[in-house]
């Protein structure tokens, strides 16, 4: 072990590790850094230091040692080794990422267990995550700890500002995350972590494939006196694998790191536009459909330097929408397009004291939520005129605001942790103004390479705009709605045998006044109403083995296999649910990286997908009959080569050519084959 200091923090770096469990972790190819971390670093994380156990290294003796190369921490407000995690917690490596056949979030997330990806548009234009059974609006995305989650609609939460080779590494909290962020991490919730500007590096890309897709990408790094600076633009195009399925995106994204005297600043910026055909997304009745939308994120965080482990942070996010029912031409009955101008203001600090009994941490959190609509909200007595838009108005608007506290604390005594906590959210939409959701974990080290961790946690989510107050042609919302309220549980255990990683939980959630679009057979307009209870039951597992030499022992490869159960204890009966009950029942995959020699391989992501639930199919301009979703297979390859300082790769999406159905009525595109070269070089 080796003891750095310098003047940003310190920083304990271990070459070797005295816990055998914990060299699952050896596959994610860094140095083990465990010491002062923000909440940028970590889903779960706040600034402080990760204590030891001191009795763990007495239980432990010198000759169960194995190399580790990373952990990452993410698990609770405090900071903790992953294999202390008293939750589940996945995380995307960034050299996953970089072999991964997927060019987009949802593509990358719709490998992970658990993660449920239903997608409308192809490459991310459009696409909606559940996490265990959860709909779109339950889960919280964030980037570097900062919650840019929707309040509009869960629609437009993965309209992420930034392209994925700017990401350095991604982690997704499975089960209720709202004692740790507040509403809307009510199933789970997903960090991107970017990359941070340490070592200068430029990287370029440039990518073309069938139905005249074409992508081109710049990104870079470098110092400039004591500010590091990241840098990265990218843009994509495509005329769309049928009618009205095309697209173009432009992501730009910036994030600099000031090390001033005694603090460090941490700012980011980043704009990203989508122009995209909408066949049928809200309707098959009028396939015409089209979406534009505008997405900017600024924050900034201040963390000082030396003993005061305190992190602050500011943000705001805007998001302009602009969705037309119909693209072209549009029967007299049709008013006008749909324009949304959405802000969200948030400001927050979290602070962290390790002590002889465990470390406390306690947080505050303020969110400010805005819109502007020609449709959402209560009316307006003076209309808006919406800026950039000629002779357009906002006619409604709509604003809420909450305060959530959060404390927490955990203990240590010798191979067992505890660790309770409690969220108060202050907020005016409540039945009281006030509500509570505690939560407690815990985790038993019961033999070295065996770890049981169990979880309750209390959380909630408030409804969306678009639930309170859409009203169209084909929806119906409902201002009357209520939070929905849930009661999670989770245990399970972690454990590595003669190289193999088994990670297994099993789950549920008892949910009360469940938030869905629904609608009756014969019905034209779907609904939003606050369900009966709804509770969910599932189980999940995967196996890992990384560096096996298959081929040849210095090139090994890596292959895992996961799998997720989940059952509700409601169907949807006389009415049909557009989200809620259409949940993963048997989610089955398998992803593999085999190199074959140094300088070429191939990688695979297949899953196999049996949906619950059914949907009213559409044809000949009717709708006919009830459908089940229909179990399908999913299979992404992507092969590369590597030729000096370029990598040249053919990247294939849907390669079995299934048409899947995520979303009912929805053309999904078959498969789709592209060619790209990239290159990075460092300074």
């Amino acid at each position: 072990m080796e003891k750095q200091s310098n003047s940003r923090c310190e920083v304990i770096s271990f070459h070797r590790w005295s816990r055998k469990a914990f060299a699952v972790f050896s596959s994610l190819g860094k140095l083990i850094r465990i010491g002062v971390l923000s909440l940028s670093c970590s889903i779960l994380v706040l600034t402080g230091h990760s204590k030891e156990n001191p009795d763990i290294n007495a239980q432990y003796p010198p000759d169960s040692i194995k190399e580790l190369d990373e952990v990452v921490v993410s698990a609770q407000l405090a900071p903790m080794l992953q294999s202390e995690l008293m939750r589940v917690v996945q995380v995307i490596s960034r050299p996953q990422i970089e072999q991964s056949p997927a060019r987009d979030l949802a593509g990358l997330l719709n490998n992970v267990r658990g993660v449920d990806i239903r997608s409308r548009g192809a490459f991310g234009m459009q696409a909606d995550i559940g996490i265990r059974g959860g709909t779109f609006d339950q889960a919280m995305v964030l980037i570097n700890g900062i919650n840019i989650t929707d309040p509009q609609t869960g629609h437009h939460n993965l309209n992420i500002p930034l392209d994925i080779s700017s990401i350095e590494r991604i982690e997704i909290l499975q089960g209720a995350g709202a004692r740790i962020f507040g509403p809307n991490a009510f199933s789970g919730a997903v960090n991107i972590i970017t990359r941070k500007p340490e070592q200068p590096f430029l990287s370029l890309f440039l990518e073309g494939g069938q139905h005249k897709f074409s992508a081109a990408g710049l990104s870079g790094a470098l110092k400039t006196g004591n500010i590091s600076h990241h840098l990265s633009l990218q843009g994509m195009r495509t005329d769309g694998f049928t009618d009205n399925t095309d697209f173009s995106a432009l992501n730009i994204y910036y994030r600099g790191i000031i090390e001033g005297d005694g603090y460090e600043l941490d700012a980011q910026a980043a704009f990203s536009q989508k122009a995209f055909g909408a066949n049928s997304f809200y309707t098959p009745r009028f396939p015409e459909q089209f979406e534009e939308i505008q997405t900017g994120l600024v924050s900034l965080q201040w963390t000082p330097k030396g003993k005061l482990k305190l992190k602050s942070s500011v943000y705001w996010r805007r998001n302009h929408d602009r969705f037309e029912l119909f693209r072209n031409e549009s029967p007299d009955w049709y008013n006008d397009h749909n324009y949304h101008l959405t802000d969200v203001l948030g400001a927050g600090f979290n602070w962290t004291h390790a002590g002889d009994y465990g470390k406390s941490s306690l947080g505050a959190d303020f969110r400010f939520e805005h819109i502007y609509s020609t449709v959402l909200g209560k009316p307006m007595d003076n209309p808006r005129e919406a800026a950039g838009y000629n002779n357009v108005f906002y006619t409604h608007s709509w604003q809420r605001r909450g305060l959530s506290l959060m404390g927490e604390h955990i203990f240590y005594l010798q191979n067992f942790s505890l660790s309770a906590g409690m969220l108060t959210w202050v907020n005016p939409e409540l039945e009281k103004g006030v509500g509570l959701f505690p939560g407690l974990d815990a985790g038993w080290q019961f033999l070295p390479a065996w770890r049981w961790f169990a979880s309750v946690n209390r959380t909630l989510r408030l409804p969306t705009f678009t639930d309170l107050f859409y009203s169209g042609p084909t929806n119906l919302g409902n201002a009357l709605l209520q939070p929905e309220k849930a009661i999670s549980t989770e245990t399970g255990l972690k454990t590595i045998l003669n190289g193999w990683v088994l990670e297994m939980a099993g789950f549920r959630r008892w949910g009360q006044d469940m938030i869905d679009w629904v609608r009756r057979p014969g019905e034209e307009q779907w609904k939003s109403m606050n369900l009966t209870n709804v509770n969910f039951t599932g189980f999940d597992a995967a196996l890992t083995y990384h560096n096996v030499s298959l081929f040849h022992p210095q090139y090994p490869a890596s292959i895992s296999l996961h799998y997720t159960y989940m059952t509700a204890d409601k169907s949807s009966g006389e009415f049909v649910s557009n989200y809620v009950l259409d949940y993963l029942r048997h989610k089955a995959g398998l992803h593999a990286l085999f190199p074959f020699a140094p300088h070429w391989g191939v990688s695979a992501s297949m899953a196999w997908i049996d949906r619950a639930g059914a949907y009213i199919f559409y044809e000949d301009g009717e709708y006919t009959r009830m459908a089940d979703f229909r179990p399908w297979w999913s299979l992404d390859a992507r092969f590369f080569y590597r030729y000096g300082v370029f990598d040249l790769y053919t990247e294939v999406t849907n390669v079995l050519n299934e048409p899947g159905v995520t979303i009912a009525n929805v053309p999904q595109p078959g498969r789709w084959i592209r060619i790209g070269i990239k290159t990075e070089l460092g300074f």
